[in-house]
């Protein structure tokens, strides 16, 4: 994914000479190329993290496209203050793309993780969040919006959910269909699509027919798609790496009183923060980021009978 990001952001940089490039000491080294072609547009400000924000901010007011990239709980929760200030106050587009979102950077500990990003850019009117978790995904979605005018923020997940998705299926704002069912709709977010499509292959052993959505646009949020599924299979459960409170599944759960009484289910971090130690995956099996996990859930929850 970071790769990626790098060989994106040279590419752009070469066509838009407005594309500026700031980071906190992180992924200089693949960004090098970048800088070299694209003198004067690149800055690493080092771990000054609001700094980077109100110098990405100015840039913006200045007409450039600032891109700002670092570890997510120091350029979102430890910057928070500053992106509200010079960025949504001045109603100034921009785009924040982080690393080590939840708990990606889980062997250093809470201080690493970040739980809440989504929920906080959220408050702030008009703007965007991306979660892809393939680097074609962020290629494509990144082009159709970097310059938009809207603060947008792109959440790169260490690990991808592995499956191939057709690029004329990559539209910002809009989620993808992965399968059709008819019992339960799974809708799931970065990585936990492979999970998903796991547990979806558990469930057809217990003859239950699962549909699985894919977002990778969190803001806006894909309703049509959503309420079409809902409306037909009665039963939703949302597969999330964010914090309960101001996630994907508190939003869709909303949603879904505008259809009647429907089954609603997530998977997702507790409103608590995860002290254990261990790695990305402990951490992922703890939570029920796993296809039994997901299967579990879905069979308990909706009174699926094993």
């Amino acid at each position: 994914m970071r790769d990626q990001f790098a060989e994106t952001m040279l590419e752009l940089g070469q066509e838009d000479n407005n594309l500026v490039v700031l980071v906190g000491d992180i992924s200089h080294f693949i960004l090098q190329p970048f800088a070299k072609a694209c003198p004067g547009r690149y800055y690493n400000v080092g771990i000054c993290e609001p700094t980077i924000i109100s110098m990405a901010a100015g840039l913006a007011k200045m007409g450039f496209v600032p891109v700002a990239h670092t570890i997510a709980p120091f350029l979102i929760e430890r910057s928070f203050e500053q992106i509200k200030l010079d960025f949504g106050y001045h109603q100034l587009g921009g785009n924040l793309i982080t690393v080590g979102s939840a708990f990606d950077y889980s062997n250093l500990g809470c201080t690493h993780h970040c739980y809440s990003d989504f929920a906080l850019l959220k408050t702030l009117p008009g703007s965007q969040i991306v979660y892809p978790a393939s680097p074609v995904e962020f290629d494509i979605l990144f082009r159709q919006v970097y310059a938009n005018g809207q603060l947008t923020l792109y959440r790169l997940p260490a690990y991808q959910h592995e499956q191939v998705l057709d690029s004329k299926d990559i539209e910002f704002g809009k989620g993808v269909k992965v399968i059709e069912g008819e019992d339960v709709t799974i809708v799931a977010t970065g990585p936990h699509l492979k999970a998903a499509l796991g547990a979806r292959e558990q469930l057809t052993a217990h003859s239950i027919d699962a549909e699985v959505i894919y977002l990778h646009t969190i803001r806006p949020l894909d309703d049509n798609l959503i309420l079409s599924s809902a409306s037909k299979t009665r039963r939703v459960i949302v597969i999330e790496e964010h914090a309960q409170s101001g996630g994907v599944g508190e939003e869709i759960a909303r949603l879904l009183h505008t259809v009647g009484p429907i089954q609603f289910s997530s998977v997702c971090i507790p409103d608590e923060f995860q002290r254990e130690y261990g790695t990305y995956h402990d951490h992922c099996e703890r939570l029920g980021f796993s296809p039994e996990g997901i299967n579990n859930q879905i069979q308990r929850e909706f009174n699926f009978k094993a």
